[in-house]
């Protein structure tokens, strides 16, 4: 499918699509703002639900033609009493996890997992170390092409923006703290990525 925009978060879309597993049953995408990335898993779950605790962008995606196995449902992930723990084979949170304790959202995305599931968490994080700066600076001329590329770096208005409370070295340690064996990635569009199965057992 065509995007109708592109931003940083748009364009690592294609990695978590990419990262479903084969013969997923219920995908769960966590902030799923407009819905562009819930339509997107649709090819690759027998169903997906997106989430939202903004009625704003929960309104702009049920606005938008929806493929029959994806629902929207406006609520906050982190209430318990929102959504059932373990039974999502799939789990995807793009530009979430910084909103709020880290520890938090992790912990409640597992809970959210079925055993043998798939988290995928693409993040944000801060430079503190000269190591950080240089990385990201790298990505800048990187992000300028591609925004030109792409018509401008958007998004739909209304949108919540946070900056993370992490730097990028803090989110690495408490992915391995709390996801052991987990796969840390960082990215050069000022993103990390993460992929972790909860063991079956």
């Amino acid at each position: 499918m065509t995007d109708p925009y592109w931003n940083h978060n748009v364009h690592y879309h294609p990695l978590v699509v990419d990262a479903v597993p084969a013969g997923c049953r219920t995908a769960l995408d966590v902030g799923c703002g407009d819905g562009l990335l819930a339509r997107k898993l649709a090819s690759r779950a027998g169903s997906v639900t997106g989430v939202d605790r903004s009625p704003q962008m929960i309104r702009l995606a049920r606005a938008d033609v929806l493929p029959e196995n994806v629902t929207f449902v406006e609520a906050d992930y982190l209430d318990a009493t929102s959504l059932d723990e373990g039974t999502y084979d799939f789990v995807s949170a793009v530009a979430v996890v910084h909103h709020t304790e880290f520890e938090d959202a992790v912990a409640r995305l597992v809970s959210l997992l079925a055993p043998g599931g798939r988290l995928v968490v693409v993040g944000l994080a801060y430079n503190r170390t000269f190591l950080d700066w240089v990385i990201s600076g790298c990505g800048l001329p990187v992000s300028q092409f591609l925004a030109r590329r792409n018509g401008g770096k958007l998004g739909p208005v209304g949108m919540p923006i946070e900056d993370s409370a992490m730097c990028w070295g803090e989110a690495r340690a408490a992915v391995r703290r709390m996801l052991p064996g987990a796969r840390f990635r960082r990215r050069l569009l000022w993103r990390y990525m993460v992929a972790w199965d909860k063991p079956v057992a």
